[in-house]
């Protein structure tokens, strides 16, 4: 369940102190009135002493109550009459004293020695505050929801949520259907079992979701959860992994235990990966490691339950490719379901999910920021129209309009605007050519996306301009020569400034880093070489949902189809230069004129591009 979180504060440790003295000064504390030696002596010479007890560092008596006035001042003598019923009780500490013998004799005072045995009282003046205090400790710990001590190590971490409390439903996803109408069945199973068990169907024990960040899995098995309206155990794969050997295979058994309890229910384990990590591979003594016996233990929980009491269990990565074989067989997770990045209809549909929450301008076209955004993910639309609304609300409007959304898409891709980084002269003609060499490519091949909007403001780190394009539609394949129009398009900034200055900057590093790219996986993974025929050269080097490179394996060629490879790749590079230097020497002056209009405004949209190619505004 969903706890209230509470805050330690240092007043429990004060109170607790306090609390402390007090019971040490009502147990331990004097039981007599203080009195000096001297003070001690007077009263003994005038004959109010009744009794001693000579200890050996103290002298404890009684004083016989008539005539004390005069012998100790007014505050002693309140003092003394807290003590004793008829006859007051003093102590005083003992001091060498030689004749303090003969005196009490020649007074006829009663006394009698007592050897002091104090070792009780210290130990209970130490023992019964500890114990209190520890008990107050305690009692404040678990009010702070704080774990109960070490025998808690092996309870599962499991968030618990009710069918209300995931506060998600299908309505609030949108852009995966296919991946709805996968989990729906689960969904129908867990409200209506008997619809499946009449024809000797069984339900999948496990739902394995995979897809890249933001695609929207933990979002997609609350909506399950919330549609089943059952209970949701919700935790991540790192919460099973302890440094302490044994702890992750208990909380697997808790975990299972649990959820037996309360079936029908949905056990949900976010990363999966950090788990599920094919064994044997980077383990400590032959791969027995916490994180193998852990993987063990699901394995063995995920075979030992039964389907039939409504116990599923869901799981989601981007890392499938990792994953122990054992995982992914039938029995265990049977149904793999893929989230893809959402394609253009998917888009518009996620952002009205989102845009629900926000004020909107009636200009707002919600499709045409979607066919801006490809490649956008179900988290980065979100972000898309939270920025928006930021925007709009700093700038004091009262509704979000379409030009909030034009400013966080470059906010987004491009980065934060530098406003105060200025550009000498020089720089800025620098970038304006170069900008205005990839915009007139682009317009030039009939194969490339259109050019949307063309800017030297400076954003990010180190992107002194951009150039957007707006793709017409979404691609799933790319023709060979759709590659070489986009190889074009990325070189079309440094060939201009070649053309013009007759020299080059470092400005172009990342169009040369993608173009390079681009063409050696022509060359080595698309078989488009006629000169190396269909072969493949190289693996995919990234994995399936990350756009992070993976290490790379030996190669498997010889050193003459290297050679082979690189004069290919050179020679793709070197044609598309001699082609793109064609194209803008033949439209210099449309160069020149998109340059001094970028100088002028710093930012050129599609309606001004139109303008100054002559073409019709779209």
């Amino acid at each position: 369940m969903e706890q209230r979180q509470k805050q330690f504060s240092l007043w429990y440790f004060l109170a607790a102190i306090a609390i402390m003295l007090a019971i040490q000064n009502l147990f331990f504390g004097p039981h007599a009135a203080n009195l000096s030696y001297s003070e001690f002596k007077t009263l003994l010479r005038a004959g109010k002493v009744s009794d001693l007890t000579l200890e050996e560092r103290a002298i404890r008596g009684k004083l016989r109550p008539e005539g004390l006035e005069g012998l100790v001042s007014k505050e002693k003598l309140e003092e003394l009459k807290k003590f004793g019923q008829g006859e007051h009780r003093f102590v005083t500490v003992r001091v060498d004293d030689p004749t303090l013998v003969q005196e009490l004799e020649a007074s006829k005072v009663r006394f009698t020695g007592q050897l002091e045995n104090t070792w009780l009282p210290t130990l209970l003046s130490w023992i019964l505050p500890a114990l209190i205090f520890f008990g107050l400790w305690g009692f404040f710990m678990k009010r702070m929801g704080a774990a109960s001590g070490v025998l808690e190590i092996g309870k599962s971490k499991a968030k618990v949520y009710m069918e209300k409390q995931t506060g998600v439903t299908f309505a609030d996803v949108a852009g995966i259907d296919e991946a709805k109408g996968e989990l729906m069945e689960i969904v129908e199973f867990l409200k209506t079992p008997e619809r499946y068990r009449r024809l000797g169907g069984k339900i999948p024990k496990g739902v394995l979701i995979v897809g890249a960040p933001g695609t929207g899995k933990t979002l997609l098995a609350k909506a399950v959860a919330g549609e089943a309206g059952v209970p949701f155990f919700s935790l991540s794969g790192s919460d099973f992994v302890e440094m302490f050997v044994g702890v992750g295979a208990a909380r697997v058994r808790d975990l299972f235990a649990q959820a037996q309890t309360k079936a029908p229910c949905i056990i949900f384990i976010d990363e999966l990966d950090a788990l599920g990590k094919a064994r044997g591979v980077g383990g400590v003594m032959g791969g027995h490691d916490e994180r193998e016996q852990t993987l063990n233990q699901l394995l063995a929980e995920m075979d030992g339950f039964n389907t039939e009491k409504g116990v599923i269990i869901m799981a989601a990565t981007n890392r499938p490719e990792i994953l122990d074989p054992a995982l992914l067989r039938p029995g265990r997770f049977d149904r793999h379901v893929a989230l893809d990045r959402p394609d253009l209809k998917g888009r518009e549909q996620i952002l009205r999910v989102h845009a629900k929450q926000v004020t909107l301008s009636p200009e707002v076209d919600l499709a045409a920021i979607a066919a801006r955004t490809s490649g956008f993910v179900g988290a980065d639309l979100a972000n898309l129209v939270n920025e928006a609304a930021l925007l709009a609300a700093r700038k004091g409007k009262n509704a979000v309009e379409m030009a909030d959304f034009d400013s966080a898409i470059d906010r987004i891709v491009a980065g934060l605007e530098k406003k105060t980084r200025v550009m000498n002269p020089k720089e800025k003609e620098t970038v304006a050519y170069h900008e205005a060499g990839h915009a007139l490519v682009a317009e030039s091949r009939p194969q490339a996306d259109r050019v949307l909007k063309i800017s030297i403001i400076p954003r990010g780190v180190a992107a002194l301009g951009y150039t957007q394009q707006l793709p017409t539609e979404d691609r799933y394949l790319l023709r060979k020569t759709e590659l070489l129009d986009r190889l074009d398009v990325l070189l079309g900034g440094r060939v201009a400034e070649e053309l013009v200055f007759g020299d080059v900057s470092t400005g172009a590093r990342d169009d040369l880093q993608r173009a390079t790219d681009l063409a050696r996986h022509m060359v080595t993974q698309y078989g488009m070489s006629e000169h190396l025929g269909l072969a493949t050269f190289e693996e995919p080097r990234t994995p399936l949902f990350l756009n992070v490179p993976a290490p790379q394996g030996p190669r498997e060629y010889s050193e003459r189809t290297a050679e082979a490879i690189d004069d290919e790749v050179t020679k793709l590079l070197a044609d598309a230069r001699s082609r793109v230097r064609d194209t803008l020497t033949t439209r210099r002056s449309t160069l020149d004129a998109l340059a001094k209009l970028l100088l002028e405004k710093e930012v050129v949209d599609r309606a001004a591009l139109d303008r100054l190619l002559g073409a019709p505004s779209a």
